[in-house]
């Protein structure tokens, strides 16, 4: 009898932390909240409070982080394991010089144009510096106490035959639309580490899901003059960049990515043929039941979260300086435009040449391309707005913080991966912008 109540107890418990703990976690990353006119999830309302009323320390923080980044190599005697972590180990040390002619503003007058060091420093290494550490903290509460399992068994026959991935990817892909790609990677690479997702699976869900968020698509959208077709644009790129992700996902790389897990024996989501609800339920609470206390928990993703960023911030600042360097004041990327001149030639876009080059400036900075074409014709500012977003891959931030994590995935395979969207991308929005412009 005492061991009835006991386990009633116990399930009531985990019940409860189930609902509350998950419910916060959902709040904070996909419920839009309207805050001083502007409305975005109550995430990015914290660090958009923290830039606006503490811009210096934010700034000093920012740098701190670069400094740890760039020393963090050489501390853990990793700098020279290979020559990849050699290479990283230098670029991160350049991106805290860089990092430090930004904060104390001397240096070179093109370093300080709008497009290039201040709007790496201030747009990406501040915001993702302050997102990646809180969002762990609230990350406990979305993926520690049963979201995870309950989405899994619900979300399974979908996710599975098409996009090769387990039902609970399913949050992978909401968090990078709503939250950001730092914040959806940051959920990959913790499943992951957890033996909740293979290495082809976390390689297919960070390559594919984790694409820029819906306030940063406003942005592109505004700057192309798309805002008064905004609904259509967001809903195109939607399922365009879910498409081309079904099939990047059987093509090589991804498809030759082993399916076995970090750690010897993995966690898989189990499959279940019926009462889906029921079996969803009983998971999330199985979960619960087993998942550590709220601040051990916290403790634990925080920790991982500023690791992450320290991994992270350095790369954005150099590698990302470099893309824009290049694609400012070299050729390099008119001579890559020629690889998909003869795709958009043959799907007939509007100035082919234009939108080509467009097209290879995306993986310096996902944003460049919408500069570009910003007074081309209607068509043709659609396509490249889409394809901006539905490639995904871009040294400015997500390729660094792909890199950072500990997916198994290499830097040429992430290329690869980048022109097949690319091109697969063109394929498919083409038809449909003729069609609905």
């Amino acid at each position: 009898m005492n061991n009835n109540v006991e386990l009633k107890q116990k399930t009531s418990v985990a019940s409860l932390k189930f609902i509350i703990f998950s419910c916060i976690g959902i709040f904070m990353f996909f419920i839009n909240v309207t805050i001083n006119k502007t409305k975005t999830i109550p995430l990015d309302h914290i660090v958009t409070f923290i830039r606006n009323n503490l811009p210096r320390v934010a700034s000093t923080y920012a740098l701190i982080v670069l400094l740890l980044g760039a020393i963090m190599p050489f501390y853990l005697k990793t700098w020279n394991k290979n020559k990849l972590n050699l290479v990283f180990s230098i670029l991160k040390v350049f991106g805290f010089l860089i990092g430090i002619l930004i904060y104390f503003k001397v240096g070179p007058k093109w370093l300080f144009e709008a497009d290039m060091g201040p709007f790496l420093y201030n747009k990406l290494v501040i915001p993702v510096g302050i997102i990646v550490p809180i969002g762990s903290i609230f990350l406990a509460f979305l993926v520690g106490y049963g979201l995870l399992e309950f989405i899994g068994v619900l979300m399974r026959p979908i996710m599975r035959p098409i996009w090769k991935t387990p039902g609970r990817s399913a949050v992978d892909a909401v968090a990078s639309f709503v939250g950001s790609y730092s914040i959806a990677l940051l959920i990959t690479n913790k499943v992951f580490k957890e033996g909740k997702y293979t290495i082809k699976e976390a390689a297919i869900i960070a390559t594919g899901f984790s694409t820029v968020s819906t306030t940063f698509m406003i942005i592109v959208a505004k700057t192309l003059g798309l805002m008064n077709i905004w609904n259509k644009f967001f809903w195109i790129t939607l399922v365009v960049t879910f498409l081309v992700t079904s099939i990047t996902a059987r093509l090589y790389p991804l498809k030759n990515k082993d399916n076995s897990y970090i750690n010897l024996q993995g966690d898989p989501e189990p499959e279940y043929k019926s009462k889906l609800l029921k079996n969803a339920w009983n998971e999330a609470i199985k979960a619960a039941s087993n998942a550590p206390g709220i601040f051990e928990n916290i403790y634990t993703n925080l920790r991982d979260g500023f690791k992450m960023a320290l991994n992270i911030l350095p790369t954005i600042m150099s590698i990302g300086l470099i893309g824009l360097v290049l694609a400012k004041y070299t050729p390099v990327f008119d001579i890559l435009g020629y690889i998909f001149y003869p795709f958009t030639l043959i799907l007939r876009i509007p100035e082919p040449m234009l939108a080509a080059k467009a097209c290879s400036i995306e993986i310096a900075e996902m944003f460049l391309p919408a500069l570009l074409v910003a007074k081309a014709p209607l068509i043709t500012k659609f396509i490249v707005g889409v394809v901006s977003i539905s490639a995904i891959l871009f040294f400015s931030a997500s390729i660094p913080c792909i890199l950072s994590t500990e997916i198994p995935i290499t830097l040429p395979e992430i290329i690869i991966i980048w022109f097949e969207r690319t091109v697969l991308t063109l394929i498919f929005v083409t038809p449909i912008a003729y069609l609905i412009l």
